[in-house]
């Protein structure tokens, strides 16, 4: 049990600095801003149990589906990176029509941008397949049922943690105020363009380095 208690713990401590819970309840914030308080229960509670079977997917099946599409890691990078950084540029440029007030209930933000690629984006998953290939290689002696039993509980305590902070949007949107929003806006739009831009670079760089002389 102690040995199952460190797996939980390590794979915590590897991936809630890549989901990032606190950039993510800040996008949230900016695109639920004028949904209802029940349409916002609603889009935290999904993307929460799509970041769970994402994570649980990539680890179990990434390779396979990765290989059968042809698509490289740094293939994966590019795209999530194509993806964030033109949701910042909407932010950064189009803010108005973000939240003009026609994102209602009928707005789905809970797998696209939410759950993927800013939660559980290129380097989460990047990383759980790479687990998913040392475990698969034989690498490490860890006892296969607490292999299995970590990948679901740590996925599991993620989507957990991502619930909560989302749940806590509301209090922190009605202490910023709109204008605290707009700001937070243009900021994470920013900061959105960057990381896109930085995915981008990385893949680009891992497919220089990774091409054969």
């Amino acid at each position: 049990m102690i040995e199952l208690f460190n797996n939980i713990v390590l794979g915590l401590l590897i991936l809630v600095p890549l989901v990032n819970p606190v950039s993510t309840v800040a996008l949230f914030i900016i695109l639920s801003s004028n949904m209802t308080k029940q349409a916002k229960d609603r889009q935290a509670l999904l993307a929460s149990i799509y970041v769970f079977f994402i994570i649980v997917l990539s680890f179990y099946f990434g390779q396979f589906i990765m290989r059968t599409f042809g698509i490289s890691i740094p293939g994966l990078r590019i795209a999530g990176g194509l993806i964030v950084a033109y949701i910042g540029f909407r932010m950064l440029f189009i803010a108005k029509k973000v939240h003009d007030g026609q994102n209602e209930e009928s707005e789905n933000i809970a797998f696209v941008p939410i759950a993927m690629p800013t939660t559980a984006g290129p380097g989460t998953i990047a990383m759980v397949i790479s687990a998913a290939s040392t475990v698969s290689s034989g690498q490490i002696d860890t006892p296969d049922w607490i292999i299995h039993v970590s990948s679901i509980v740590v996925p599991l305590l993620l989507s957990i943690i991502l619930w909560l902070s989302l749940r806590s949007a509301d209090s922190i949107m009605k202490l910023i105020g709109e204008n605290g929003v707009d700001a937070i806006s243009k900021i994470m739009g920013f900061l959105l363009v960057c990381m896109g831009t930085q995915f981008i670079i990385n893949g680009v760089k891992e497919i220089i380095i990774n091409f054969p002389n």
